[in-house]
């Protein structure tokens, strides 16, 4: 089985090359068929030996062995966490090729397999990471993710807006990528290693943390987390979505962001949790404050925003805080915990981005109170935005509500109240846009003016103005449209109810991880009352808002946080600056009392 592995890899970028080679002489249904097959292949080639995974399947790539305890060659690492990251990578690649069917009625230039071949190396970029076993081959298949979704989010390169999210996607990831690599030199500086298992062990060898073991813990961290969009790393993934297609938004916020909390998971417990790496308590000091942070900031900004694609950016900055505190708790049970809620947040938020997109191709635009009952119409899509609406605030039975349970019980403390709030806000959030676009509840836009006032020109906040990203506003939903949302959504609640899924789930991040024996992972009468909590809180929120003319009036407290997403580059880049020596700090007593 092992020796499958580099498929992963091989057959998405196989074929996308084959759909660029030929894609101008396709019929636009043939080349997405294509896609759809070999997204689907490796899918399944990926649970397969996702099933096969026990023990962990390690592959050198083309016979390249270690001799004498030496290695060049490439190493790829098959464990039960990142076939899971693979598997989910895949699956949700061909949701969103389905979901965007015919989606392009005019390919770039003719070119028919431009949009599929890029989704394909895509879903490569992001298997790559995921099952890579060396630092230097994970930072590789990191860029390649970074550059195609740079090229995907940019895809409407007609559009002003488009390109200069893109350029703001770039820019920013791509400094991400460059604070990786130098981290990774320093840690080869010291090791002479790349394997993730040799750089821990060298680490280990030289004895207690220095100096340079907290510049490459900071510089490494710094790279990931700014592809997970924790704050203040975050500003790039709101632009992004604003202008991605709808697709594309699917895979960001549905998996590459939480490809960066999975990456910070595997590097410091491969690399950084022995003595020889930053100590135990400094790790989780600094991920659990940039996670509660991260969770505030994202759910804040979530509530005040009329753009429903930037809503859901934003939600999905505040669930990345709530998984980088169960990452910093470091035990066994928020580890399982933060591997079902990934799961199932996938599924929700995947859909969610599915009905906004069909908003946005129905009647030309995703404000929230342009929209003003205008889809009373969409039953089916207003049932799924409501559905995972309720599914983001944590309600039982669905796999957000199973992670988050579970995550809320190991951290315990006042930390519990960070998931409630994060969860119930970002919830009532979508549960407002439920009620104001499809069921028209509250006052109408007309009669208070005011409200279509820009606080910040800059910031683009109101999603009015958007174009259709089909060439012809939808008249009739397409069956795929509706199809994949519906099918997330039930996988979402599967995760949380399938008999005996939670404890495959925790046996293969626990086989994943340091080997430690979390406990059975079920529903308790605790995890199920919190649960409920947010759902109530949520509805509460969002029955309160809708009787607003506005999201609610923002604060002057809340000013700030709005004019810091200011569009301009280099303030992005300023903040990411912070943000590193804000993760030096925290991490910094460890190394002094080494």
């Amino acid at each position: 089985m092992r020796h499958l592995l580099p498929l992963l890899v091989a057959v998405p970028l196989l074929g996308a090359a084959v759909l660029i080679a030929v894609g101008r002489h396709l019929p636009r249904p043939a080349a997405e068929t294509v896609a759809c097959a070999v997204s689907g292949a490796t899918a399944g080639l990926a649970l397969v030996l996702l099933l096969n995974s026990s023990p962990p399947l390690v592959e050198w790539v083309g016979a390249w062995y270690p001799k004498d305890g030496e290695s060049v060659g490439i190493v790829l690492t098959g464990d039960g966490a990142g076939l899971g990251m693979a598997a989910l990578a895949s699956l949700l690649t061909l949701a969103a090729l389905a979901y965007s069917w015919h989606y392009f009625d005019e390919p770039p230039h003719g070119h028919a397999g431009a949009y599929p071949a890029l989704m394909l190396l895509f879903q490569g970029g992001m298997c790559g990471f995921a099952i890579a076993g060396d630092l230097f081959d994970a930072f590789v298949f990191f860029e390649l993710m970074s550059v195609v979704a740079y090229a995907l989010t940019g895809y409407r390169v007609d559009e002003a807006k488009a390109v200069q999210g893109a350029m703001t996607f770039g820019v920013v990831n791509s400094l991400g990528a460059y604070f990786l690599l130098t981290g990774i030199g320093l840690l080869y500086a010291r090791t002479g290693e790349l394997s993730l298992v040799k750089i821990g062990r060298g680490l280990d060898a030289h004895g207690g943390p220095d100096a340079l073991t907290l510049a490459a813990f900071v510089l490494v961290l710094t790279g990931l987390l700014v592809k997970a969009a924790a704050v203040p790393f975050h500003f790039w993934l709101p632009d992004a979505h604003a202008v991605a297609p709808t697709p594309v938004c699917m895979l960001l916020s549905g998996v590459m962001v939480e490809l960066g909390a999975y990456g910070v998971w595997r590097v410091y417990g491969t690399v950084f949790s022995g003595p020889g790496g930053v100590p135990a308590g400094d790790f989780t000091r600094a991920l659990v404050a940039l996670g509660v942070l991260t969770a505030a900031v994202g759910a804040v900004m979530c509530w005040y925003q009329r753009h429903i694609k930037r809503l859901l950016a934003y939600s999905t900055v505040a669930h990345t805080g709530l998984f980088l505190v169960g990452i910093g708790a470091l035990t066994p049970e928020a580890d399982d915990g933060v591997a079902l809620y990934v799961l199932g947040h996938a599924g929700v938020k995947a859909a969610l981005f599915a009905c906004a997109g069909i908003l946005l191709n129905r009647y030309g635009g995703v404000d929230e109170l342009a929209l003003h009952g205008r889809a009373r119409e969409l039953r089916g899509v207003a049932v799924m935005f409501a559905v995972g609406a309720l599914a983001l605030a944590g309600l039982p039975p669905f796999g957000t509500g199973l992670g988050k349970a579970v995550a809320e019980e190991a951290v315990g403390g006042p930390l519990t109240v960070v998931y409630v709030l994060a969860s119930a806000v970002t919830g009532g959030a979508v549960l407002r846009v439920t009620g104001r676009v499809f069921l028209g509840l509250g006052p109408r836009p007309e009669e208070h003016p005011e409200e279509y006032v820009e606080v910040h020109p800059e910031d683009e906040t109101t999603g009015s103005g958007e174009q259709p990203e089909t060439l012809h506003r939808l008249t009739r939903v397409p069956g795929t449209m509706r199809a994949v949302p519906a099918v997330l959504l039930a996988a979402a609640l599967a995760v949380g109810v399938a008999p005996g899924f939670a404890g495959l789930v925790a046996r293969a991040v626990n086989e994943s991880g340091s080997g430690g024996a979390a406990g059975l992972v079920h529903w308790t009468g605790t995890g199920v009352l919190l649960g409920l909590l947010s759902a109530l809180l949520a509805t509460g929120l969002a029955a309160v808002a809708v009787t607003r003319p506005g999201p609610l009036s923002e604060p002057d407290w809340a000013l700030p946080l709005r004019r810091l997403q200011s569009g301009h580059i280099g303030d992005y880049v300023a903040w990411l600056l912070v943000g590193t020596t804000l993760l030096g700090a925290l991490a910094l007593p460890g190394v002094l009392g080494g």
